[in-house]
């Protein structure tokens, strides 16, 4: 699949540079600051990832919580969701955007239903947290069908021969979650132990774009920025939680915070 990922990916190792993934929630603190933050951290992001607000969430920690909470308390559904990706991907149309959730959402919309609003908006990628291999292969051809990239989940334990079968039925990029917790915890294992497994993953197909998540932060992305792609999600969130407390525009400081990350790495 010769996807608008996997070309970012490309540029990106011309540059020898990973690729920075942002994620933000779909409509935090609201539609309209969702869609501009969106438009404004794109400068700097390679890919963005947009999270569907969920109240039962299985490895967002606090800080994605509270933003899934601020979405769900002004009304966020999956419609406003595809919404914004539209109008996200209506100005920026090479810009590869995933959402990323959990499947009890595209199961009560319905599969195709899902799909094919994911395909009118402009969606290029989908993370289901709890839908694992091989119960995904079904979905995940569904999704092929319609050249969206369906992004298969790696984690420190998973064993090898899963591992290769994982790898072998994956698409464009895999995620590789660094450490065993939420997210938005703090990095508990070192970037040599990280890379240690990472290049394990590697090593099965060097083709395979791997990014890496969970625990990235101002203070730990450049110590690991010999991946593919890097994941900044919870730093972000709670970048939006302190502005609105004090009374700042999420959007402006927002921004800052990508900038910042994306100098650390080129």
């Amino acid at each position: 699949m010769n996807s608008k990922i996997s070309q970012t990916f490309e540029n990106c190792k011309k540059q020898k540079r990973p690729a920075l993934i942002t994620y933000t929630v779909a409509g935090d603190n609201t539609v309209k600051n969702s869609l501009k933050i969106l438009n404004a951290i794109s400068k700097y992001a390679d890919i963005v990832e947009l999270g569907f607000p969920h109240n039962t969430p299985i490895a967002d920690g606090g800080q994605i919580q509270g933003s899934s909470y601020r979405a769900i308390r002004n009304g966020v559904t999956l419609k406003d969701v595809f919404k914004i990706s539209k109008k996200f991907k209506k100005y920026n149309p090479g810009k590869p955007l995933i959402l990323m959730g959990y499947y009890n959402l595209i199961y009560q919309y319905s599969e195709n239903q899902f799909l094919n609003s994911c395909k009118a908006s402009g969606v290029d990628g989908l993370i289901i947290v709890d839908l694992p291999f091989p119960e995904n292969l079904k979905f995940a051809k569904k999704c092929k069908k319609k050249s969206i990239n369906f992004i298969q989940l790696l984690s420190p334990t998973t064993p090898r021969n899963r591992m290769r079968k994982i790898i072998h039925n994956s698409h464009d990029m895999l995620y590789y979650i660094s450490m065993l917790s939420t997210t938005g915890g703090k990095l508990k294992v070192t970037p040599k132990e990280i890379f240690k497994n990472y290049n394990i993953i590697k090593k099965v197909n060097r083709k395979k774009n791997i990014v890496i998540g969970f625990g990235i932060t101002n203070q730990t992305i450049s110590a690991l920025k010999k991946a593919d792609g890097l994941v900044v999600g919870s730093q972000l969130c709670q970048s939006i939680t302190n502005s609105l407390k004090k009374g700042q525009n999420p959007v402006t400081k927002l921004n800052k915070v990508v900038y910042n990350l994306k100098n650390q790495i080129v």
